[in-house]
């Protein structure tokens, strides 16, 4: 069953969009990616956003159990990296601040959905993880990126090479996120900041979120080669045997055996 994204208006001026997957815990299907890429809300309908997922869970990241097996190698990419590349790239370029509510974990492509949102609140029992390490994927540089301008470059080496998952309060001490809601306030707090966000001048908000999308964004320019080696060198591990063993044991919850190849 497919997932998709569930859309009410929880005070004036704010649209709050819910992930919904239940039975795979949040994960980010094509229909809730294509949601994100292509149908949120404009600024004649909502002067905030908040992004949130159901109880327990925000996302358990990217749905690598629909990768087709007869397809694995050659289609990995297309079906992985282009539709979350277009979701972030429509969070990133919406014009009013968007607001995660993290109702629970937040893992792999999750945590960057997460990132890619201006201010983020989070429930004290939620548990945030980057797991590419486990699974033979060499993340995208522009996702490396987007965690290094977040939490700097040492904790970003914790999250994506070590692999573990870190709680509420370490999250919110590394910066990940803004703040930690009392136990099963995460809805209600999120909508007092969002309304908040609301009574701000709203030329000043656009404004401002602008120009700090560009100043990200022109302080991490590489040198074209260098972004196409890197480039390749994610292209490459869609084919790997690491990638098809890391993806399989994830399925059969088990533990991955690497081969470096």
């Amino acid at each position: 069953m497919a997932g998709s994204v569930i859309r009410d208006e929880p005070a004036e001026g704010v649209v709050r969009l819910k992930i919904s997957n239940p039975t795979k815990r949040g994960a980010l299907d094509h229909p809730i990616l294509d949601e994100l890429a292509n149908k949120l809300p404009s600024t004649d309908e909502a002067r905030c956003l908040i992004l949130t997922g159901e109880d327990k869970i925000f996302s358990a990241g990217y749905d690598i159990g629909d990768i087709p097996e007869a397809v694995f190698a050659e289609e990995a990419e297309k079906l992985i990296a282009h539709p979350f590349a277009a979701a972030l790239e429509g969070l990133d370029h919406c014009e009013v601040p968007i607001v995660a509510a993290i109702t629970g974990h937040a893992v792999g492509g999750g945590l960057e959905i997460a990132l890619a949102c201006d201010l983020r609140i989070t429930e004290p029992t939620a548990r945030f993880g980057m797991p590419p390490a486990k699974l033979g994927l060499v993340y995208s540089h522009t996702g490396l990126r987007r965690f290094i301008d977040a939490v700097g470059v040492p904790r970003t080496r914790e999250l994506f090479l070590l692999g573990r998952r870190i709680d509420a309060q370490t999250a919110h001490h590394w910066g990940l996120v803004n703040e930690i809601s009392a136990e099963g306030g995460v809805a209600e707090q999120a909508v007092a900041m969002a309304v908040e966000l609301v009574n701000n001048a709203p030329l000043s908000i656009r404004g401002n979120k602008r120009i700090l999308r560009e100043l990200a964004a022109a302080a991490g320019e590489l040198e074209p080669g260098v972004e196409q080696e890197l480039l390749e060198l994610r292209r490459a591990c869609f084919s790997s045997a690491d990638f098809r063993e890391g993806v399989s044991a994830f399925a059969e919850r088990r533990e991955a055996r690497f081969e470096g190849r």
